[in-house]
């Protein structure tokens, strides 16, 4: 067996390639560089279990970041435990070929409960006062101890958030070069999200982009001279490109104006009641699941959906086994929205009515994704003050609502989850020795095979185009 080290950086495309990332210049000029064939929807849960598996969403059942849980009438994104992912994972069928086989899975999504040799996650801990305190999650146990007397804290509020920068990913490079250097796994997966941050924040063509590139760079260069020094293969790969944005979608007020949705007042203020509508939507970035409990309106809704500005297709249940999204956790009806648009969760007519979490970072309890959780509020006069406030209040044992988060969502510049018209806007996949990567694109359903091939590179495996 021979090492191997997989770094998913999402957002990376060729075109951001250039003067300010000498590492990975240096890996493609050794190796060889391939666009990625990604799955739809391009976001990080579907992606990764499907690089994971080599299974398409319908089989693996991860069909966005997350879906509404039809047994419990909720919706719950950024869910951890590996059981809701089906499959067989490529450290599995790797162990099958060799018992020795190990593998450290760091900061890869579902991580939790997987039969990975070593695991370790975002995991924050949750006091009964409501505090949320910074942590992480590891298997074995004893390894969080270990990172966070070495590291610190994971900084979770530097991994999302208005203040995510590249501290956070800087933090998983070095857990990554200790978990490599004391237990030497064969398998190595590091997730480095830096790039996410401002790609959204500013698109894809802001020249402030290139500090982003040097810092990604640099912070990748160090696992790529390791698995140099250590004599192990390397990939980098994205998940998928970001694309520039100017029309957020606000799909679930269009289905309200229908009277689909329904509210109930909690406080004087609206929440989303998804157990009583007869549709509603949970977005994902460019991609929109539409939960459609009255199924007598399924070609009604899809008309309407279809005439709202920004929405470029809506997939029916022939639709949706042409993309590989034919599973029971997906909507009756999925949206995808054009190049230029995404979609908004915003379910509320009047902001003065908003849920109080719409102003707040809460990832967990929004009917979903919402990249407006990267700014702070413009109309906030002196944020910095603001924030010091609040968490001054909550030191002294104070309920408090980090209400810092504006409801704009005209703010946010770059989207993904649609697959890119350009191959060039889209997703890499670079690797170390180029006798590996086929001929063409590689696609992210044989990426399972591309790292088996990477490892066990003595034997014949076979690595073609089955993404369909």
């Amino acid at each position: 067996m021979k090492p191997l080290i997989v770094l998913d950086i999402p957002g990376l495309t060729s075109k951001l390639l250039g003067d300010a990332t000498p590492n990975l210049n240096r890996l493609v000029q050794r190796g060889a560089l391939r666009h990625l064939d990604t799955v739809a929807p391009a976001v990080t849960c579907t992606v990764q279990s499907t690089v994971l598996t080599g299974a398409l969403p319908r089989d693996h059942g991860v069909v966005a970041n997350g879906w509404y849980f039809r047994d419990t009438s909720e919706v719950a994104l950024w869910k951890q435990s590996n059981r809701l992912v089906s499959g067989d994972p490529v450290w599995e069928a790797a162990r099958h070929r060799n018992r020795e086989f190990t593998c450290a899975n760091m900061f890869w999504w579902f991580n939790m409960y997987s039969s990975a040799t070593i695991g370790v996650t975002p995991r924050p801990m949750y006091p009964a006062d409501g505090r949320k305190i910074p942590d992480c999650y590891s298997a074995p146990s004893n390894l969080r101890d270990e990172l966070t007397q070495r590291l610190g804290p994971f900084p979770l509020f530097r991994f999302w958030g208005p203040a995510a920068d590249i501290t956070s990913t800087q933090w998983i490079v070095d857990a990554t070069l200790h978990v490599r250097q004391t237990r030497r796994p064969t398998l190595t997966l590091a997730y480095l999200p830096h790039l996410d941050y401002n790609l959204q924040r500013l698109g894809p063509n802001d020249p402030a982009l290139q500090r982003d590139l040097a810092d990604i760079d640099a912070a990748c260069g160090q696992l790529l001279d390791q698995a140099e020094r250590d004599g192990a293969n390397a990939i980098v790969f994205s998940e998928y490109g970001i694309t520039g944005v100017s029309r957020p979608v606000h799909i679930n007020r269009a289905l309200r104006n229908a009277g689909t949705i329904a509210v109930r007042s909690e406080m004087g203020r609206e929440q989303l009641d998804a157990g009583a509508s007869a549709a509603f939507a949970v977005v994902d970035h460019q991609f929109a699941h539409v939960y459609v409990a009255d199924r007598s309106r399924l070609a009604e809704l899809k008309a309407l959906l279809e005439a709202l500005p920004g929405v470029e297709r809506v997939l029916d249940a022939d639709g949706k086994r042409e993309m590989g999204l034919d599973h029971p956790r997906s909507g009756e009806l999925v949206a995808i929205a054009k190049a230029d648009s995404w979609f908004t969760y915003y379910f509320w007519t009047d902001d003065d009515r908003a849920p109080d979490y719409a102003r707040t970072v809460d990832i967990h309890r929004k009917p979903g994704y919402d990249p407006v959780e990267l700014f702070l509020d413009p109309k906030i006069r002196f944020p910095k003050v603001a924030l010091a406030q609040r968490l001054a209040k909550k030191a002294m044992g104070f309920r408090t609502l980090m209400d810092v988060i504006p409801v704009d969502a005209t703010l946010v510049r770059g989207s993904h989850g649609r697959l890119t018209d350009d191959p060039q806007d889209g997703p890499v996949c670079i690797s170390s020795n180029p006798d590996l990567l086929p001929a063409g694109t590689v696609a992210a359903v044989d990426m399972k095979e591309l790292m088996l091939h990477h490892i066990f590179s003595d034997e014949r495996v076979a690595v073609g185009g089955r993404n369909g």
